[in-house]
């Protein structure tokens, strides 16, 4: 949701630097791996308590995320193998990004709510990621929803700077819940639209 208003401001310098990338030879698989290896540094510098740089960092690699698909259009190397490489890297970013403030709290006394936070908000990133791509392959659209991974990332890099990780978890745990069920009563209500159509579950 907020991503629509951010991302515009975006568009021009993006647009630049994938230009600038594509005159090099770099493709957008190479752009989102590269982003992928930020995540890991980033990882890495929060399960050893340098929140705020590491929180730096993890904006970086959410740039790259960004610039990938912005060099992907440039380029026209746009691909279904390029779109699954990206969507796999998000959910495997997402994931060790929380396990990396897993590992500082884990060590941290009195830290037993936010870890409780953190496996509620991956309990609710990755329901949010699934109620798509299962609404998708019923043949149904389904992009609503207030926390979308743009929004995650831009309350998580947030707490990090500020120094308020565990108000940004709350926000996380609580709304990340909240965008699957939102996904879930769209398709109810898209499948109310559809009469005789079934659906089989796994």
């Amino acid at each position: 949701m907020m991503s629509k208003y951010i991302r515009p401001y975006f568009f021009d310098p993006m647009a630049r630097l994938a230009k600038w990338l594509h005159q090099r030879g770099v493709t957008p698989n190479a752009v989102s791996v590269a982003g992928f290896v930020l995540t890991l540094v980033s990882t890495g510098m929060l399960a050893m308590g340098t929140l705020f740089w590491g929180g730096l960092v993890l904006w970086a690699a959410a740039m790259f995320d960004m610039l990938d698909g912005a060099l992907a259009r440039y380029a026209n190397q746009s691909s279904k193998f390029g779109a699954f490489l990206d969507s796999t890297l998000d959910r495997y970013s997402e994931s060790i990004t929380f396990l990396g403030l897993a590992i500082y709290f884990a060590y941290k006394p009195s830290s037993q709510t936010e870890l409780f936070l953190i496996f509620l908000t991956l309990i609710g990133s990755w329901m949010v990621s699934y109620t798509r791509a299962r609404a998708e392959g019923l043949g149904i659209e389904c992009k609503v929803g207030i926390l979308q991974r743009p929004e995650r990332l831009t309350i998580l890099i947030a707490g990090l700077l500020l120094g308020l990780v565990t108000p940004a978890l709350w926000i996380l745990a609580i709304m990340t819940n909240f965008t699957s069920f939102q996904r879930i009563y769209e398709v109810y209500t898209q499948v109310g639209r559809l009469p005789g159509k079934q659906i089989i579950g796994d």
